[in-house]
C-alpha cells in the first residue's frame, strides 16, 4: 500500500474541520426558537353590589398552547380557561367607549398578555352595544372600574398571582374619560350646556341632547382608585368638562393619545384641553391621518361590511399597521411605569 502523503493528511483534516464547523453552525441556527408566551382567556361575570353582574374578559400569560380563536375576538389563537403563568404579575384594567364592549381592544389586550400582563376588560353596564339606557351616566363608569379592580385583586381565583402594587388602566373615548377620573380627575357637567349651545352638532352634544344625564347620575360622586398607578387614555371624551385643578392634581404617569382627524371628539375640546391641564410631561402621541375609531381593534371583513362607520379609515391610513405601533407603545409605557418590586 502506498503511504499517504502528509499534504493529503493535512487536506483531509482541514476538510473535516470545515465540515464540523458547518454542522455546529447548522445545529445552532436551526434549533427551535424560544416559544412565544401563549395567551389564556376567561369570560367571567363580576358581581356588582349596585347593579347587575359585569361582563369581563380576561387575557393572561399561560404555558398552555393556544389552539382556538374565541368568537368575536379576531383570529388570534387563545387558550381558554388555561392556568395562569407567573407570580407577582401586573394588572391592566380596560374601559371601552360609548356603546362598546369588553372586546373592543382585544389586540391590545393580547399584546399586553404576551408581555406578561393580566388584562381585565369590562363591558360597562347600561353603556354597551346591547344596552345604552344610561350611556350618559358617566359617574357609574369609574365606579364599575373600581368594582373590577376589587374583584381582580381579591376574588378572582388567581388573584394570589397578581401584584396589587402594579395596576394600570387603559381607556378609549368615554373609557379614556373613565380612567382619568379613576386617576383623580373630576367633571363639572354644568359646563356641558354652554359648550353644546356653541357646538350642537358635535357627537357628545347630540348624545347629551338625546339622553340627558339621569338626575341621580348628576348627584353621584366621582370615584377614584389610588391602586391605579399608570393610565393610558386614548381619545378621551369631554375634556372641556373636567375641572382643570382635578387633572392638575393627578400624580400617576399618563400616556395620552389623540387622532389627528377625530371627527367624533373634535379637537381642541377634548384630548388637547386635558393635556393642557395635566401636570408634568405626559407621554403624548398624535396619530397623523387617524380618525376616532382607528383606536379600535382592526375589523375583520364581515364586521367591516356591517359596521363601516366603526371600521373604515381614511384613504391611505393603515389601521392594522398603526396598531402594531399603538400596542407596542402602550406595552412599553406600562412596562416602564409598573415595574416589579426590587428584591
Amino acid at each position: 500500500m502506498r503511504p499517504v502523503s502528509s499534504s493529503l493528511v493535512c487536506w483531509i483534516k482541514t476538510v473535516l474541520l470545515v465540515l464540523a464547523a458547518i454542522v455546529v453552525t447548522v445545529l445552532l441556527t436551526t434549533r427551535p426558537a424560544r416559544a412565544e408566551t401563549q395567551v389564556g382567556f376567561q369570560l367571567v361575570q363580576v358581581p356588582d353590589p349596585q347593579g347587575t353582574p359585569i361582563e369581563v374578559g380576561i387575557w393572561y400569560p399561560t404555558a398552555t398552547v393556544a389552539t382556538l380563536p374565541v368568537p368575536g375576538l379576531g383570529d388570534a389563537l387563545l387558550a381558554p380557561n388555561s392556568p395562569l403563568l407567573g407570580q407577582g404579575l401586573p394588572l391592566v384594567v380596560m374601559s371601552h367607549g360609548n356603546g362598546g364592549w369588553f372586546g373592543g381592544h382585544h389586540d391590545t389586550a393580547e399584546t399586553l398578555a404576551r408581555a406578561g400582563f393580566v388584562v381585565a376588560a369590562l363591558t360597562h353596564t347600561h353603556d354597551n352595544f346591547r344596552d345604552q339606557s344610561r350611556s350618559t351616566d358617566l359617574a357609574s363608569r369609574p365606579r364599575q372600574l373600581r368594582v373590577l379592580v376589587d374583584y381582580m385583586l381579591a376574588d378572582w381565583p388567581q388573584h394570589g398571582q397578581l401584584d396589587p402594587g402594579r395596576v394600570g388602566a387603559f381607556g378609549f373615548s368615554a373609557g379614556g374619560l373613565t380612567v382619568l377620573v379613576a386617576a383623580g380627575g373630576e367633571l363639572e357637567l354644568a359646563r356641558v350646556p354652554a359648550h353644546c349651545r356653541s357646538h350642537p352638532t358635535h357627537f357628545d352634544c347630540r348624545l347629551m341632547a338625546l339622553q340627558p344625564p339621569p338626575a341621580d347620575a348628576l348627584a353621584a360622586p366621582w370615584i377614584h382608585d389610588a391602586r391605579i398607578k399608570a393610565v393610558v387614555s386614548a381619545a378621551p371624551a369631554l375634556g372641556y368638562a373636567f375641572r382643570p385643578e382635578s387633572l392638575g392634581a393627578i400624580t400617576v404617569p399618563v400616556q395620552l393619545w389623540r387622532a389627528e382627524n377625530d371627527q367624533i371628539l373634535v379637537d381642541p375640546f377634548h384630548a388637547t384641553t386635558i393635556l393642557q391641564a395635566l401636570p408634568g410631561t405626559p407621554d403624548v402621541h398624535v396619530v397623523q391621518g387617524a380618525g376616532h375609531y382607528d383606536f379600535l381593534t382592526p375589523c375583520p371583513p364581515g364586521m367591516a361590511r356591517e359596521l363601516p362607520q366603526l371600521c373604515s379609515s381614511a384613504p391611505g391610513f393603515d389601521r392594522a399597521a398603526f396598531h402594531l405601533t399603538f400596542n407596542r407603545e402602550i406595552t412599553a409605557f406600562f412596562t416602564a411605569n409598573l415595574p416589579p418590586k426590587q428584591p
